[in-house]
């Protein structure tokens, strides 16, 4: 099993784990979602991860992961 981890914008609220948690559970491999709200952090967990098409999702889903 693979773990990546992702700094991200835009993260306020409860709603906001919800709704990146909801999102990235529906990408290919990913098999557990773990969201720090203080930290801004993103851990995903699965096989075969492809960090590429979890950024874009997280950019998709109205948080950019931070440079």
């Amino acid at each position: 099993m693979e773990t990546l981890q992702f700094k991200v914008a835009n993260m306020k609220c409860q709603g906001c784990v919800a709704n990146v948690r909801n999102g990235l559970v529906t990408v290919a491999g990913v098999n557990n979602v773990d969201v720090d709200l203080g930290r801004a952090e993103v851990t995903v967990q699965g096989d075969h991860l492809d960090r590429q098409q979890i950024t874009a999702k997280l950019a998709q889903l109205g948080y950019p992961e931070k440079a």
